[in-house]
């Protein structure tokens, strides 16, 4: 703890020396910050806010790695150019954080409420509120603290348009009552209007099924509600922990009467699409590669 403290004093000494002028005042989750007016050196504490800087145009000194890549989603990893990895999300390294010097760091409270306090040591600090579906909230938040709100707005429409292309290519296929299911080590997610996923599809106009048109994150089940998984097309993904259970959970549900007896398995309308794109990684790029992926699966790009 010496040693962080040392390398936040450091960091404050230099950020005093170098940095831009403190010039605006921005409100996030935590209250009222005080934010350069244009900062230079930038530290982004979650995976979707990482994607928001790369949609905006700003590449970080250092982010927290992806949950998984070594260290970047391989749809990012181009694009992040010298960025430093400071450790996971849940996880972060305030050494490695201090020792970058950063004018501005980005993160969230629902993952480091309890960080705030040296992080605020290190640079002045960003939060947003939550991580759940709505990206678009989060990336307005760090557009404003970036001094970028007009190309904020910008990406949020061009994601906008985006979406009504696709709604109207996609016609009456959207009436289609599309399921989404996750499989993670030891448990089953059927997901809800209040996920990354959820929101997507509700943007594209697609309706859901009853248990799933919920203002709601996720059911969290098992094999016993297989039934309750069905719809007209089942979109699923897997979430493996690099142990082999996710994916051993999947071939086993995927193999089950139960499941070979749903109306959608048996028309056909099964997708095994990517976890990272469809629910991880969070952001707008992956939003982006969602709408391509729904393109391609129903033919329409």
């Amino acid at each position: 703890m010496h040693s962080f403290l040392r390398l936040a004093a450091a960091a404050a000494l230099s950020i005093t020396m170098a940095a831009p002028g403190f010039a605006r005042e921005i409100t996030d989750a935590m209250g009222t910050v005080e934010v350069p007016d244009e900062p230079q050196r930038v530290v982004v504490l979650t995976n979707e806010g990482t994607e928001a800087l790369l949609a905006l145009g700003v590449t970080p000194v250092g982010a927290v790695n992806s949950w998984q890549g070594d260290p970047w989603w391989d749809h990012i990893e181009s694009q992040m150019g010298d960025a430093e990895p400071v450790g996971v999300e849940s996880a972060v390294n305030l050494e490695l954080v201090a020792a970058l010097e950063p004018d501005l760091i980005i993160g969230n409270r629902q993952r480091q409420e309890d960080l705030y306090p040296q992080l605020s040591a290190i640079a002045p600090t960003v939060m947003s509120g939550e991580l759940r579906g709505d990206w678009k909230v989060n990336l307005a938040l760090y557009a404003e603290a970036l001094g970028l709100s007009e190309k904020g707005d910008a990406v949020i429409a061009d994601y906008d348009a985006k979406v009504a292309g696709l709604r109207e290519k996609l016609g009456n296929a959207t009436d289609e009552a599309v399921s989404v299911v996750r499989f993670v080590p030891g448990q089953i997610r059927i997901y809800q209007l209040d996920s990354f996923s959820g929101v997507l599809l509700k943007d594209v106009g697609f309706n859901r099924p009853a248990n799933q048109n919920v203002e709601d994150f996720a059911i969290r089940t098992g094999k016993e509600s297989i039934p309750d998984m069905d719809g007209d097309r089942i979109f699923y993904f897997t979430w493996d922990e690099g142990n082999g259970e996710g994916e051993a959970l999947e071939q086993d549900v995927l193999s089950d009467p139960l499941w070979q007896s749903l109306s959608a398995v048996k028309a056909g309308k099964v997708h095994g699409v990517s976890d990272a794109i469809w629910n991880t990684a969070g952001g707008v790029l992956a939003a982006d590669l969602m709408l391509d992926d729904i393109a391609r699966i129903y033919a329409v790009e």
